[in-house]
């Protein structure tokens, strides 16, 4: 099955929150952003994927359209681990990380859609089975910085039946009230490397008080394995992290290195699928947790359904907590109740909606 075409597919879709969307990227976060990659085979079938954007999309669009799509045009879908393995192998001198391996995910998402399609299964079915039709997701909720708001968003995710909220707050008041919203759920927070290790340290009596599951990647930079050890031993916190991490290399050393209790691959940023279900068995073989990251709402969140469908017990998915504009899939899998189904169909298990893709084109 010969690919045909390969084309970048860029679209912008607002998103409202009661925050001021401020504080996780260099300014206001209004619009997802996405960066698709459609393939379509000399017969016909069409394959999707997605790169990891945000606050990005123009630099990780011109990697795709200039290095992803010329290795893809002609290649094989059945010789599909030899074309990721040739792309990676030919990129390395672009870069092993960051926008090089966001557009290698988008490839190997793409490529795994098509040849789910071309046996007529899912991808959870590709990736060596599917063992169940539905997960239960956390609601991942915007950094507010108020804590009155904090502690009422953290409140009406509770009362939408979610089984655990994570922050993504910096300050002592508004994580506080967090756990007030949250009530007696497992509750979570993401620092994204805003604190000295000495500020880890002074605030780790409290997030012990409050019972926090995991404190993520609470300091700068996220590679500095060696510091989180230390930072897990001393404090007797559970620390997650990876989803800044790339390929399974990267996880191998996270995990060699004690740094973390969940590991969080991204599959739109750790190089796709293959590179998610090989840090998967690494993981496993460590008796490291997983967490996957999954802030987004395109390829990347169907192939992270699709992943902890194989899953030999629920692991919980991330659900970014916001109201969009639009959705891309015509039945997206939305939480209900703090479920969300997987999608049972060919491939990831839906295409994107033509409306919604002219509507939102960039």
């Amino acid at each position: 099955m010969i690919i045909a075409k390969a084309e970048v597919v860029q679209l912008r879709i607002p998103f409202s929150d009661p925050g001021k969307g401020e504080g996780l990227f260099q300014g206001a976060w209004t619009a997802l952003d996405f960066v698709l990659l459609r393939l379509e085979t000399e017969d016909g079938l069409v394959g999707w994927g997605e790169a990891f954007s945000f606050f990005c999309a123009d630099a990780v669009a011109a990697m795709v359209r200039h290095n992803i799509v010329p290795l893809l045009v002609g290649r094989d879908v059945s010789d599909m681990h030899g074309v990721l393995a040739d792309m990676r192998q030919k990129l390395h001198i672009v870069g092993r990380y960051g926008i090089t391996m966001f557009a290698i995910s988008a490839a190997d998402i793409a490529l795994h859609d098509l040849a789910a399609k071309q046996s007529g299964i899912g991808v959870a079915e590709l990736l060596g089975g599917r063992r169940r039709a539905d997960v239960p997701a956390y609601a991942s909720l915007i950094r507010y910085g108020e804590p009155g708001l904090v502690r009422d968003m953290a409140g009406r995710a509770a009362g939408e039946g979610y089984g655990m909220i994570k922050l993504h707050e910096i300050e002592e008041a508004p994580i506080r009230a967090g756990r007030e919203g949250a009530g007696t759920l497992a509750l979570t927070n993401d620092v994204n490397c805003n604190w000295s290790a000495e500020r880890t340290r002074q605030l780790a009596p409290m997030l012990r008080e409050i019972d926090l599951l995991w404190l993520e990647e609470p300091v700068f930079p996220p590679e500095d394995f060696a510091l989180l050890a230390t930072l897990r031993a001393e404090t007797g916190l559970a620390i997650a992290s990876g989803e800044n991490a790339c390929t399974e290399h990267q996880f191998a050393e996270m995990i060699r290195a004690g740094a973390a209790d969940y590991v969080q691959p991204s599959v739109t940023k750790i190089g796709g699928l293959a590179e998610t279900m090989a840090t998967r068995v690494r993981a496993a073989a460590a008796g490291v947790r997983i967490a996957h990251h999954a802030p987004y709402f395109g390829p990347g969140y169907l192939a992270t359904l699709q992943v902890l469908a194989t899953a030999p017990e629920d692991e919980w998915f991330e659900y970014l907590y916001i109201d969009r504009a639009a959705d891309l899939y015509p039945d997206m899998p939305l939480p209900q109740g703090g479920r969300v189904t997987i999608p049972d169909g060919p491939g990831l298990g839906a295409d994107p909606d033509p409306a919604v893709l002219e509507r939102f084109s960039v």
